[in-house]
């Protein structure tokens, strides 16, 4: 099988995930690494073997032997990148959000009708083997209809002032943080899961701390609770620390979610239910390999994860037996295969099907986070 050739541009937290998660598929040599983090990048080549290195990314986009491009940069670089890399025929994964806001994501939905290249966002989620055999639960008509969707994604890697990261910069990370960086997630998995599209929003939301105290050097993105800058400058806040949203599907559905990176103890507590008329289930990130069912009329059951135990459309995702976790790294490493699959079998990303989130779906999620910020603002529901 002739290996796909592939470039990773970016080298903080999500460029590690993506090289680790290609090096477990199979057929894939990442044969080059752009970023301007020397150091850090030149560590990654290192560690997994990459041959080439560059401080340029457009050397990456380029280079005539790269088929695919991972795009794991800052926020503010995806809309340049991306387009760069459909422009140029470049296959392309980003990472989320697709782009800043939903008028540059517009603009590359419409880039793509000229080049037909396969696209995809890292909406990773969507791949955990409980999450498949939850969807096909809804698909099959398990659930029944639906009454409520609701839950939460909290974090505390940003609880204190003190703490600080690129993501709480505007101009870098764009004018919503803790809505496009966990919310956009929470949204994608809840449509994805119901086959609906939220349709209206009202929003609050909050940042706790006004200011904050920005370090002399520069943070890796979760790294801040470990390490602490002795030194730094007071700088003003204005994205949102914390956050709640009531919603609407288009088929009538209501639900709500609330988001905080200020939440003490709650390291990446991404939780959601679904109440249905025949049964309700819930599911959290932070114990992956468990579905929670509930019964009105009998007990309630917890579903763990095995090959054997969940629905036939859910069992390819499940690399391993029953007692086996699988954790945070399989799910990109499932939406990666399923891509490089796509790929290898020559689909057409116009005419097929894919099987994994695209820029159409990171559209959707800009216009949902600008709809939401929107609504924040002018305190009323906002229709998407």
């Amino acid at each position: 099988m002739k290996k796909i050739k592939t470039a990773i541009i970016g080298s903080g937290f999500m460029g590690g995930a993506h090289l680790e998660a290609l090096q477990r598929i199979g057929g894939v040599e990442v044969i080059m690494i752009a970023t301007d983090d020397v150091k850090n990048g030149k560590a990654l080549a290192d560690k997994f073997s990459v041959p080439d290195f560059t401080t340029d990314w457009k050397k990456a986009i380029k280079n005539s032997s790269v088929d695919v491009i991972h795009n794991c940069t800052p926020n503010y670089l995806h809309f340049e990148i991306n387009k760069a890399a459909v422009n140029n025929n470049k296959y392309i994964i980003s990472e989320k959000p697709l782009t800043i806001n939903s008028k540059q994501s517009a603009e590359l939905l419409q880039l793509l009708k000229k080049h037909n290249v396969v696209n995809a966002i890292n909406f990773n989620y969507r791949f955990y083997p409980i999450i498949q055999h939850a969807k096909s639960m809804i698909e099959q008509g398990e659930v029944g209809d639906i009454y409520l969707v609701h839950g939460n994604y909290l974090q505390d890697w940003l609880y204190y002032k003190t703490d600080y990261n690129w993501r709480l910069e505007s101009d870098l990370g764009g004018d919503s943080r803790a809505i496009a960086d966990i919310g956009s997630h929470w949204c994608d998995m809840v449509q994805f899961l119901t086959g609906s599209k939220i349709k209206k929003v009202f929003a609050d939301l909050a940042t706790i701390h006004k200011t904050r105290i920005k370090p002399d050097k520069a943070v890796e993105t979760f790294k801040g609770k470990e390490k602490k800058s002795s030194s730094g400058k007071e700088v003003l806040i204005k994205t949102e620390d914390a956050g709640c949203v009531l919603i609407r599907f288009e088929n009538g559905v209501k639900g709500v979610f609330t988001v905080s990176q200020v939440s003490a103890g709650r390291k990446n507590h991404f939780w959601m239910e679904v109440d249905g008329s025949k049964k309700s289930f819930s599911w959290n990130q932070e114990n992956p390999n468990k579905l929670w069912i509930g019964y009105r009329e009998k007990p309630n059951e917890d579903l763990i994860k095995d090959p054997s135990l969940l629905n036939e459309s859910a069992r390819k995702y499940a690399s391993y037996p029953g007692g086996h976790p699988e954790g945070y790294p399989d799910g990109p490493k499932n939406l990666f295969n399923s891509v490089y699959s796509f790929i290898r079998e020559g689909k057409n990303p116009q005419k097929d099907k894919p099987d994994f989130p695209t820029f159409k779906d990171g559209h959707v999620e800009n216009k949902i986070v600008d709809a939401i910020l929107k609504s924040n603002k002018l305190k009323r529901w906002v229709t998407i």
